[in-house]
């Protein structure tokens, strides 16, 4: 398991999230606040990140910052020799991808055609989709196991999918798509986010097409 540079961690934790704060980066990664901010102050002086303040304050990233995120993930993932076991490990993530993809719309929408949302106030309905997704995710378990014995920075993922599959579990629907909090669909997003910047990949140049909001 080859453990990543904090500096690319922050920077990739901005990435990922699109717009985010300190704190927020902090807590994900387990980095001193004051580390965070630093390479946060570091990243906005290089032109990689931008700071918004005001009521809601945060940081994104740049082109330039975009860019170098990339390189930083290439250089990594060359030096840790684990190439082949990320591309693997991403070759069966597509295919999870196209069943989370057809849950999630399942879960939101009871006919697609006629546009019906789902209301849920069919529990049988519901009962079905969580089952589903409680069967990919345990099947999505082994590409995680891989991916965090290659990286030590995708170690992270399968306790954040347990989070919310538990909280699915426990009647707390918000954890499916919620996209505000770590929902299974925010976490799943992240993670193909993640997989196509370390690859170098570009997500329209996938087979797979959706008409589902996210990943």
């Amino acid at each position: 398991m080859v453990p990543s540079d904090p500096e690319l961690l922050v920077l990739h934790a901005v990435r990922l999230a699109g717009f985010v704060d300190a704190p927020t980066v902090a807590g994900r990664l387990g980095l001193p606040i004051d580390e965070v901010e630093r390479h946060l102050a570091n990243a906005t002086a290089d032109g990689f990140a931008r700071h918004r303040s005001g009521s809601r304050p945060g940081w994104s990233l740049t082109d330039e910052g975009r860019k170098e995120n990339e390189r930083l993930l290439a250089d990594e993932l060359d030096r840790s020799g684990h190439r082949d076991v990320v591309e693997s490990a991403y070759r069966r993530f597509v295919e999870l991808n196209r069943r989370v993809l057809a849950i999630c719309t399942d879960w939101q929408v009871l006919d697609v055609e006629a546009n019906v949302l789902n209301d849920h106030a069919d529990p049988e309905h519901d009962r079905v989709v969580i089952d589903r997704l409680a069967e990919l995710h345990r099947q999505a378990e082994p590409v995680l196991t891989e991916l965090g014995g290659a990286l030590a920075r995708y170690a992270g993922y399968g306790p954040r999918f347990d989070r919310a599959m538990a909280n699915i579990r426990s009647g707390d629907h918000d954890w499916f798509t919620r996209p505000t909090i770590d929902s299974y669909h925010t976490v799943w997003f992240e993670l193909h986010e993640d997989l196509l910047a370390t690859l170098g990949l570009d997500r329209s140049a996938e087979t797979t097409t959706t008409t589902n909001r996210g990943s």
